[in-house]
């Protein structure tokens, strides 16, 4: 199952909060092409999870998976990186131990 880094939870605490969804919302990913060497994600804030979607519930954030992400997914970490001008962008990562 997906983790979350605690930097990651505050971002999607802070992003589900500004778009006044914090009390159901959360991170959606959704498969949006599937490809040889992986997929390709969408991202949004969500103010609940659809019909089918995996949630993950850690350190007080949520993430929806959709089917297709959740199995994409399974064995990642999530986290937020920082570039050289401050700003925020998600990561997915191998877990460690994981297969990589």
């Amino acid at each position: 199952m997906l983790a979350m880094t605690d930097a990651a939870a505050e971002a999607i605490n802070a992003l589900t909060a500004q778009e006044g969804k914090e009390e159901t919302g959360g991170l959606r990913f959704a498969v949006q092409r599937q490809e040889e060497a992986g997929a390709q994600l969408a991202l949004s804030v969500a103010g609940r999870p659809e019909d089918g979607d995996q949630v993950v519930d850690e350190h007080g954030a949520r993430v929806f998976l959709e089917p297709q992400a959740a199995q994409f997914l399974d064995d990642k970490v999530l986290d937020v990186q920082q570039d050289d001008q401050g700003q925020l962008s998600f990561a997915v990562m191998p877990q460690p131990g994981g297969p990589v």
